[in-house]
C-alpha cells in the first residue's frame, strides 16, 4: 500500500516592498512521505518570493513531468517553472525549454558541490535563475512546519524575513546564475 501525502495548510500574509505586491493567500500543501518539512517550507518561501494570483503548486514529487511550483498564462503557456533543492541537468533544461523563466532554489549544505558539477551543462539555459538559500535559514524555517500554520513573510531591499509569530527566520540567498 502507498503512503499518501499528509496536508498542511497555510494562511501567508506578503509584504513584497521590492515587487509592490501585497496579499493574502491561503495555500494546501501536500506533502510527500518523502518530503522533509525544511523542503516543504522552502516551497512556501518559493511561493512567496514569485506571489501571484496565478502561482501554483503542482503535483511536483509526484510527477515527474511537473515542478514543485508554476506560474500559466490565460493561453496555458508555462510563464514560471519553479524547482527546489537539487534537480537534474535533464530536469531544468526541460523547464527551460517549456516556460518563460526558471528559478532553481538550491539550500542544502551539499548545494555548492551539485552546483559545480551542474553549472557548465545548464549554462546555456538563457532563461535560468539559480539562488542558493543559506542552509541555516532553512533548517530554522523547518521548525515553524506545523499541519496549520499562519505565516507573513517580509521582502524589502533584497532581504527576506518569514514569521510564525513566535520566531522570525531572515533568510539569506546567494544568486549563482541569473537570467541573460
Amino acid at each position: 500500500m502507498a503512503l499518501k501525502a499528509t496536508i498542511y495548510k497555510a494562511e501567508l500574509s506578503i509584504a513584497d516592498m521590492d515587487r509592490n505586491y501585497y496579499g493574502t493567500h491561503l495555500l494546501t500543501l501536500a506533502r510527500h512521505p518523502s518530503e522533509t518539512d525544511e523542503r516543504m517550507m522552502v516551497r512556501v518561501l518559493a511561493f512567496a518570493i514569485h506571489a501571484s494570483d496565478t502561482l501554483t503548486f503542482t503535483k511536483g514529487m509526484f510527477d515527474v513531468e511537473e515542478p514543485d511550483l508554476w506560474q500559466k498564462d490565460l493561453t496555458d503557456a508555462i510563464e514560471l517553472w519553479i524547482e527546489i533543492g537539487q534537480p537534474e541537468e535533464r530536469r531544468i533544461l526541460k523547464g527551460a525549454g517549456r516556460a518563460e523563466h526558471v528559478y532553481v532554489y538550491s539550500y542544502s549544505t551539499a548545494s555548492p558541490i551539485w552546483w559545480k558539477g551542474i553549472a557548465n551543462k545548464v549554462d546555456r539555459a538563457k532563461n535560468l535563475t539559480v539562488v542558493n538559500l543559506a542552509s541555516e535559514a532553512t533548517a530554522a524555517l523547518e521548525k515553524m512546519a506545523q499541519r496549520n500554520m499562519q505565516l507573513q513573510c517580509t521582502i524589502q531591499d533584497g532581504q527576506i524575513w518569514l514569521t510564525d509569530g513566535n520566531e522570525t527566520v531572515q533568510v539569506d540567498r546567494e544568486t549563482w546564475k541569473s537570467e541573460r
